[in-house]
Parts: C-alpha cells; structure tokens; sequence
C-alpha cells in the first residue's frame, strides 16, 4: 500500500455560480484523486464552498435575502454539480459550518498567544472586489491586476499576521523542497515575489464594516479576513487538530488551485501553518486559466462559459476529456465549440471508439463473439504480442499521471491505440480469416486486440470513469460497482491488476458493440445553444 494522499480543491467563493474554470480545476483534482486510487493508495479528497465576507454580504443585499441564505443557495449549486460531473469527492465542507468556524478561532487563538498577530493602525490601497490590501508594485497601471479598477486608500485599525518574519524560512522552503509549487514557472514567480520585503498581513475586519464573518475570539469588535478563514478549511475538513483523517491524511497532501490564488496559497498559508506548528502541505499543483474563443472569461463581456450545459450538449465523459486532453497543466488554454467538437470526432469517435467497435465485430464475426484463447509458448504467437507496447503505454502513463501531466498521460494512451490500429491494418484479419491455416493467427491477432482494449478501458478510468465502466462490461470484465461509494476500491482496477498480460478468459462470449462516441454533426450544434 502506497502512502495516504489528500487531496484538494480550492473552496469556492459563492459570490457567483460554477463556471468553466471551477470545472477544470475539480475535474483536475478528481482525475488525481482517480489516479492514486488506481495505484493502490488511500484517498481523501475535498472540495467545497468560501462563504464569508464583503461580496456575499453585497450580493444578499442585493436579493433582498439573508447572507447564510445566499450562500445556502449557491453552495447548494457547486454541491449539485458535482455528482453531474463524475466527480468523486468524499467531503464538501462549507465555511459556514460550526466545526469549521471552531477550528479558525481556535488556530486563531494559537497564533496570537504565540506572539504572531498584533494590533495596528493601517493606511493603504484596498480593492473591494479582491478583499484584500495591495502593495504599489503589485498593481498594474495603478490597478488591481484581476479587476482592472483602482484600489480606494482606506486607514484603519486592524491585527496584522507577522508574515514578515517568516520570510526567510519560506525562501529556504521553497528553494530546498523543489515539487513544493508545481510546475516550476509558478515556484520561480513566488520567490521573484519574496525577493522584495514581504509586508505582514491585516487578518481582520472590522465589524463597523463588515458583520458577516468569524468574529476572532480574542476581541469580538473583529471579524477574521477571508482567507484566513478559507485557507483553514483544508485542515478543519480533516478534524484537526485530533481528527483520524488529520493524522492519517496531513502533511500529504496535493492542493489544485488556478494560477490567480497562488500568493495566498503559496505564500499566506504555508507561513500561517509554520506559526502555529503544524507540518507543511506536500505539494502546491497550479494551473492556467481557460480562455473562451482567445478571451478570458468574464461577466462582464458574457463569455463564461457553463460546465452544465457543456457536459449536457457532449457528454460528461467528452467533456472531461477535452478539459484533461487539451490543457498542458500550468498553461492556459483556449475553449471553443470547434476544438470541443474537433477533439470528439478525432480523439474519441474516431480513434477509441472506431477501434473498439471494428475489435468487437471481428470477434463476433470470426468467432461468434467468443473470445480466442491462442498458445502464448509459440514463438509465431510471441511476435505477434502487443504486451511490450501495452507495457511502455503503462510506464508512459503512470509517469505522466503522477506529475499532474495529464494530457501526457492521455498522449500514452492514445498512442498505444494508434498502434492497436495499425495492428489490425498489418496483419489483415479479414485476410487471415479466409484461409484455414491461419486460424490460429487471427486468433492471436484477435486475442491481442481485445487484450489492448482491456488495457486501455482501464487507463482511461480516472478521465472517462463512465466509459471505462462501459468498455469493461462489454469485454465481459466488468467489476461490481457500489452506488454512491467514493472510497469504494472494487469498481475499477488497480495499476498492478492492468499490467499483466494475457487476463482475457477463452470463449468468454461477448456481444457485438454499440457505438462508444457517435460522431458529432458540426452543423446541428451551435454556439448560441451552449448560451441559452
């Protein structure tokens, strides 16, 4: 058994409903997650929702509703799309939750005993969107760099975290643990940043300004910054400090967050856990933000795009693919109805799909649909072996998978398939098939075929769980599957169960084959449909 792993999601804030980028960014999780899973290992994954501070008040406001009410609401949203996206978390923590709240105050209290948060008057810029302080250097052209508006000078008192005096430690962190922030372009911009003096944090608000957030337990005048609170939650989900998931899952753990909260996770939260003494996290996985037709998504030019209506028009499984397959993890990448459509139609319908049907048919046309079983002592039937590729295809993948890679270790996959159908092409089973001398090479041929299929309905689990499942039950390998179960480990297989060769049981029947990934009519499906 390999070593317990945690993994994460950023909370989400509920100031507006699930987009695109929510989806890629728990998809990318949920495939990691997937993933250690099938090497053996125990898994806990999360993800949830942020429901404090200044815009949730605003957008309750503007309801006319309570803020808890709004946030019910749109945390109920997040909760929901999960399931529809195969998604195999085993906790959603809300912010607002009573155990979550306790664990703030309580790491609260911790760090100011030690010294670590003092009270102070403040002068600064402020953008109200963001909910946080900016330095000068930060901002571009004068302006917050994520909302494009410039930052009100506000003075106030406040508590400040002594970030400052973690500095150096972090640096030495950083620089001596080199899988800390991945991929490298994300830890090279944290120490560029560190490079200048790092000012302390302001970890409060106060109440004449803001009401709805945890009060800090040591002056109820105050209620706690938003990331304080956010960051907590990867601990308060696990029961710390106590809690058998903490000492079985932390400090193994691998957040997934989006390059534009990389400060608060790279830099706020690892000096938050230093000072109160708890082990860092093991790995900080950062990707690319996704453009919608070469523009970043935006309300306010109306191009975000909704991952429900998305899944709905391709398919969750497609779905899920294009976001693994066409994003290199760390950089951005672009979305448009033709890429979707593109990658569909080549990657799935043709290639995977095209290949697992003409396999099935074969074996029902030459052999009924029962599966041959050739003498592997042969050395004719040896040759004819695709074990070695299936072997490389594995290593490829595995290697690819365990460094966030994904759409390398789907490259393993789909080159494995190319070779599965040059195969066929090479040795000619309709040829093979009119001779009876050679019966016992299109059954090597056939068997070989089928073996591959098996190889490749297992690797593509964690991206296409449903069409995994799908593939193996008509391969007549299907495992029994446990509704609702995210811990479950008999519904998929292991990598160490996908390696050996030769699993296929002879004259196991199987039927002839549906069609895996229909062919998408570019001119039935339009942008305005994904808009509605």
């Amino acid at each position: 058994m390999n070593q317990p792993t945690f993994f994460t999601t950023p909370i989400y804030y509920v100031n507006a409903k699930p987009h695109l980028g929510h989806a890629y960014t728990t998809i990318a999780a949920d495939v990691a997650a997937r993933f250690n899973r099938m090497c053996s290992s125990d898994t806990f994954f999360l993800t949830g929702t942020d429901e404090h501070g200044d815009k949730i008040l605003e957008a309750a406001k503007k309801e006319n509703i309570t803020p808890k009410e709004y946030a019910d609401k749109i945390s109920g949203l997040f909760r929901n799309l999960w399931p529809e996206l195969d998604i195999s978390n085993n906790y959603f923590i809300r912010t607002t939750n009573a155990d979550h709240i306790k664990v703030v105050k309580d790491l609260l209290q911790k760090i100011y005993d030690s010294g670590d948060i003092y009270f102070s008057e403040y002068e600064g810029i402020y953008c109200f969107g963001c909910e946080r302080f900016y330095q000068e250097r930060e901002l571009v052209n004068g302006k917050c760099p994520d909302h494009g508006t410039e930052p009100e000078k506000i003075k106030e008192a406040n508590y400040f975290f002594k970030m400052s005096k973690y500095q150096d430690w972090l640096i030495d962190h950083i620089k001596t643990h080199p899988d800390f922030i991945r991929p490298e372009r994300y830890k090279n911009e944290i120490l560029s940043f560190l490079k200048e003096p790092l000012e302390d944090l302001c970890i409060s608000r106060p109440k004449s300004r803001l009401t709805w957030g945890i009060t800090l337990p040591f002056d109820h005048d105050f209620v706690t910054y938003v990331w304080f609170d956010a960051l907590t939650n990867y601990i308060s989900a696990l029961g710390y400090p106590d809690g058998e998931l903490f000492k079985k899952f932390w400090p193994h753990t691998k957040h997934f967050v989006a390059k534009d909260i990389i400060k608060p996770h790279g830099i706020y939260w690892p000096i938050m856990l230093k000072a109160a003494g708890i082990d860092l996290y093991e790995s900080l996985n950062v990707h690319g933000f996704w453009n919608v037709s070469g523009t970043k998504m935006s309300k306010s030019i109306g191009n975000v795009t909704d991952p429900v209506e998305v899944s709905g028009i391709y398919g969750v499984d497609p779905f899920r693919y294009f976001l693994m397959r066409e994003m290199v993890f760390g950089l951005d990448a672009n979305f448009t109805e033709d890429t979707i459509v593109q990658r569909i139609n080549s990657d799935l319908a043709n290639d995977l799909g095209n290949l697992f049907s003409r396999v099935l048919s074969m074996n029902f046309k030459y052999f009924r649909g029962n599966i041959p079983q050739p003498d592997e002592r042969t050395e004719k039937e040896k040759a004819l072996s695709l074990e070695k590729y299936a072997d490389t295809a594995i290593k490829e993948y595995q290697k690819a998978m365990e460094n966030t890679m994904f759409h390398r270790g789907l490259i393993a996959v789909w080159e494995f398939i190319s070779i599965m159908n040059k195969y066929i092409d090479n040795n000619a089973p309709w040829t093979l098939a009119k001779e009876s001398s050679q019966k016992k090479t299109l059954e090597t041929v056939i068997y070989n075929l089928l073996e591959g299929l098996r190889v490749v309905s297992c690797l593509i689990y964690p991206v296409m769980p449903e069409t995994s499942f799908r593939m193996q039950k008509l391969l007549g390998i299907e495992k029994e599957r446990t509704e609702q179960n995210n811990d479950t480990e008999n519904d998929f297989y292991t990598l160490n169960e996908v390696m050996p060769w030769h699993q296929l049981k002879k004259n196991k029947k199987l039927e002839k084959p549906p069609i895996l990934f229909p062919r998408i009519d570019t001119d039935t499906i339009r942008t305005k449909e994904m808009k509605k």
